[in-house]
């Protein structure tokens, strides 16, 4: 699966598609792309999104109230394919709308796309079979969150059946910048590396360039989220240009 991480760490941009709308959402993963950024993940808004903090939940009320849908974002997926063949694309969703649009149907679509990989937020690995089984038949990367709280044998179950990379979640809890990485995303990261040969991300309160830099001692790649979507509810009109400038100081490490 083509994800580059050729730098260390390399940066998962993540976005919430529709916020404020939709062509604002192109331009500012466009902005991040020239600036660096090796994988976007295109957030699906979603009207109960448990796993996120309040700046995403607050995003993704932005997005739904434009009418934003999983269609559109797939339709986004693909000019943004258009625009860039080198970097990794990747739909971030929770599971419900998937369903409603249908497994099969989504797989198709978003191959054809040109989309890489999906991670899907509420999905347990141990529930994953159909899902896994409609990924596979359309080469889609299926990438799985690991947690500092999950055994042995679910990281190794998660590391057998991802392709990509693995999404090592740095704490528990919703997302959500944090003045301070925990040490659980090290020794997480420590604990992947005995099942998997697979890059692996940490993501979950990155927000600074050292934080970001400081990911780069032990894992592939760092996703950044709720800094991004925080920047651009506080940049009005300078959307893409605040996110770009935001990217180039992350992987430059100046503050």
């Amino acid at each position: 699966m083509p994800f580059h991480f050729e730098r260390k760490p390399s940066l998962v941009a993540y976005v919430t598609s529709g916020d404020p709308d939709l062509a604002t959402t192109r331009e500012v993963i466009l902005a991040a792309i020239a600036a660096g950024s090796s994988v976007i993940e295109l957030g699906v808004p979603f009207s109960d999104p448990l796993a996120d903090g309040p700046v995403i939940q607050r995003a993704s009320e932005r997005a739904l109230k434009h009418g934003t849908s999983l269609d559109q974002v797939l339709k986004l997926a693909a000019e943004i394919r258009e625009q860039s063949q080198s970097v990794g694309l990747i739909i971030f969703t929770y599971l419900n709308p998937m369903l409603q649009m249908g497994l099969e149907k989504f797989c198709k679509i978003a191959r054809l796309a040109g989309v890489d990989g999906v991670l899907v937020t509420d999905l347990p690995v141990e529930e994953a079979a159909p899902y896994l089984a409609e990924m596979r038949k359309n080469e889609l990367a299926p990438i799985f969150l690991a947690a500092p709280t999950s055994t042995d044998d679910r990281l190794k179950r998660i590391a057998k059946v991802s392709s990509g990379f693995v999404y090592a979640v740095s704490r528990t809890g919703v997302t959500g910048a944090r003045k301070q990485l925990p040490e659980d995303a090290q020794t997480l990261v420590r604990r992947l590396r005995k099942y998997t040969k697979l890059p692996i991300a940490v993501g979950f309160g990155i927000s600074t360039p050292d934080q970001f830099a400081a990911v780069g001692g032990y894992a592939d790649a760092a996703v950044v989220g709720s800094a991004i979507v925080d920047i651009i509810e506080r940049s009005p009109g300078k959307e893409a240009q605040s996110v770009g400038e935001f990217v180039k100081r992350l992987l430059a490490n100046k503050p």
